[in-house]
């Protein structure tokens, strides 16, 4: 059966009133009844970041890729106050209950990249919880402020480039944690990492009043206290060389009972999940 994709946009709650979200949900058919799985991405990136492992899943799930407020297709905030875990836990709980009106879906999976990660993380804490089983990519409760720092380098910045071939050499560089992707894997990522504005000239698609997170930042993160609280079965990935999920943090977070990992060699932070053994990782996980 043909694989169905479409782009929806949904308007959520925000401090600022309403605003749209975008998703994009894979799905075999638009009829057909299937379980679904909720991907949210990292810090600076966007839906587009599953659309390999959404096509790979979607003959198990309705799979919902996610641009989170601020990047992507979705609308910008004005205040950059409100970029932050609070609106996007928010955001996200919204859509789910969407979700589960359109789809008769009430539980789902969840799959993060990073910040996707730790928003899925805080809301498999809650007691009333809608996730059944999650998937952390490169990210855990304890982040070392050294990796958050090489992080805030760059997020901040409003690059503009001439060409689509020069955003390609900036994600090379900034993004050379994400593995050992084919020349045509960092062609697509820069293809929807940036668009032409006004001038002719190429913008990376989120707002760099984002990196308004990394405002006052000085120590490590710790997050075991949400960590402690959950109870569903978690997957985690690790890049081999990640600087925000150490090789001793990733060893406590499994000494929690139903935690299982897998590191990626040649990765850092975070590996792009496009290779097979990264998707079969994932599947295998989800759906065994």
């Amino acid at each position: 059966m043909a694989l169905e994709t479409h782009t929806h946009f949904y308007s959520v709650e925000t401090p600022e009133g309403r605003k749209q979200l975008a998703f994009q949900m894979w799905q075999r058919s638009a009829s057909e009844a299937a379980p679904v799985l909720i991907c949210v991405h990292g810090l600076t990136r966007n839906r587009h970041d599953f659309d390999e492992i959404a096509s790979a899943l979607a003959s198990h799930y309705r799979v919902v890729t996610v641009d989170m407020i601020g990047r992507g297709d979705s609308d910008w905030l004005s205040d950059p106050s409100h970029y932050g875990y609070p609106l996007y836990v928010s955001l996200m709980q919204q859509l789910m209950t969407h979700l589960a009106d359109i789809t008769g879906e009430d539980r789902f999976d969840w799959l993060g990249t990073s910040m996707g990660g730790l928003i899925g993380m805080m809301i498999a804490a809650s007691p009333a919880t809608q996730i059944d089983r999650l998937v952390l990519n490169d990210i855990g409760p304890e982040i070392p402020v050294a990796g958050l720092k090489r992080l805030a380098d760059y997020v901040g910045q409003a690059p503009a480039f001439s060409s689509l071939g020069e955003v390609e050499d900036y994600l090379r560089v900034i993004a050379a944690g994400f593995g050992q992707l084919t020349d045509a894997q960092w062609r697509t990522m820069a293809t929807h990492a940036a668009r032409k504005d006004e001038s002719g000239n190429w913008r990376l698609t989120y707002d760099p009043a984002i990196s308004n997170a990394f405002d006052g930042l000085s120590e490590d993160i710790d997050l075991t206290g949400i960590w402690k609280l959950l109870s569903c079965p978690v997957l985690v990935i690790r890049g081999e060389q990640s600087d925000l999920l150490t090789e001793e943090g990733l060893a406590r977070m499994c000494e929690r009972q139903n935690t299982y990992h897998v590191t990626i060699p040649n990765a850092g932070h975070a590996p792009a999940l496009l290779s097979d053994e990264e998707i079969s990782a994932v599947r295998d996980f989800l759906t065994t």
